[in-house]
C-alpha cells in the first residue's frame, strides 16, 4: 500500500486518479484550491486519508500547502496534477507551484509531474519571463508545460534516489480540456497512477516523459542540462526556495 498526495484532486484527472488509487487499496491525500471545490468529490473525499486546502497561484499559500501535506507524510508518491490552461496564473500554477512543493516537501519515493503534448511548442527562452503574469507570453501554456517537463528531468538528475517522471495524459474531456477533447478520459489518469505505485518493479524508472505508459521523446530543451540549470535558477530567484 502506498501513500500518495495529489494536487488539484477535487475534480477531473486528479479526482479520477484518486478514485483509482483508493480502489487499489492505497492511501490518498487530496488537495483543492478551496473547500467548495470538494463539493463534487463525493465518496472519494470520504475515503481519503485527508485533505489539503490552498491556492497554488499564490506563493505563500503554496508554501502552506507543502506544510499541510507533510503532516500526512511521508509520501510514497506525489502527483503534481493541478493545472490551468488560460488566464494570468498559468506559470504560477503549472510551473512555480510544482517547483515550490518539490523544494519544500519531504522527498517522496516517486514524483509525477503532469505535462502536455503542447510542451513541444514551448519556448526555452526565459529572458524577461514574468512568473506572475502569463499574459506576457503568447504561448504561456505550452511554455509552462515545457518548464515542468524540464523540472521533472532536472529532479531525476539531481535526486537519483527519487523516481521523477513527466506524463502527457492526452487532450481529455475534463473541465479544462473541454467536452470536445478527442482523447480517452478513462486513459487520462492511468499512466500517473501506474508510475506512482510501481511497488514491486525491480527497475528504477526516472527522467522519462510518458504517454499512455509508453516512454516518448520530449522537447530537446527538457533534457538539456544548461536549460535545466537556468530554469531552476530563475525559479529559485522568484520564489526564494532552493531545490537542494
Amino acid at each position: 500500500m502506498a501513500r500518495i498526495f495529489i494536487t488539484g484532486s477535487a475534480g477531473g484527472l486528479g479526482l479520477n486518479a484518486a478514485r483509482a488509487l483508493l480502489q487499489q487499496g492505497h492511501e490518498v491525500v487530496l488537495h483543492a484550491r478551496d473547500e467548495s471545490r470538494f463539493a463534487s468529490a463525493g465518496e472519494v473525499r470520504d475515503q481519503a486519508l485527508g485533505t489539503v486546502i490552498g491556492d497554488l497561484a499564490d506563493l505563500t499559500a503554496t508554501a502552506r500547502v507543502a506544510e499541510q501535506a507533510d503532516q500526512f507524510g511521508p509520501f510514497d508518491a506525489v502527483i503534481h496534477n493541478a493545472g490551468v490552461y488560460s488566464g494570468n496564473q498559468i506559470f504560477a500554477v503549472n510551473t512555480v507551484a510544482p517547483y515550490i512543493l518539490t523544494a519544500l516537501m519531504a522527498r517522496p519515493r516517486r514524483i509525477v509531474y503532469i505535462s502536455s503534448g503542447m510542451h513541444r511548442s514551448g519556448s526555452p527562452d526565459l529572458q524577461g519571463i514574468d512568473w506572475t503574469n502569463a499574459a506576457t507570453r503568447p504561448a504561456a501554456y505550452s511554455d509552462s508545460k515545457l518548464y515542468v517537463t524540464a523540472l521533472s528531468a532536472a529532479v531525476a538528475e539531481r535526486w537519483p534516489d527519487v523516481e521523477s517522471n513527466a506524463v502527457d495524459p492526452g487532450w481529455v474531456p475534463t473541465r479544462m480540456g473541454g467536452r470536445s477533447a478527442p482523447d480517452d478520459l478513462e486513459l487520462g489518469h492511468v499512466t500517473q497512477v501506474w508510475l506512482a505505485t510501481r511497488e514491486f518493479a525491480e527497475d528504477h524508472v526516472s527522467g522519462g516523459y510518458w504517454f499512455h505508459q509508453q516512454r516518448r521523446q520530449p522537447h530537446p530543451a527538457a533534457n538539456d542540462a544548461a536549460f535545466q540549470a537556468e530554469l531552476l535558477d530563475a525559479l529559485e530567484r522568484h520564489t526564494g526556495f532552493a531545490l537542494k
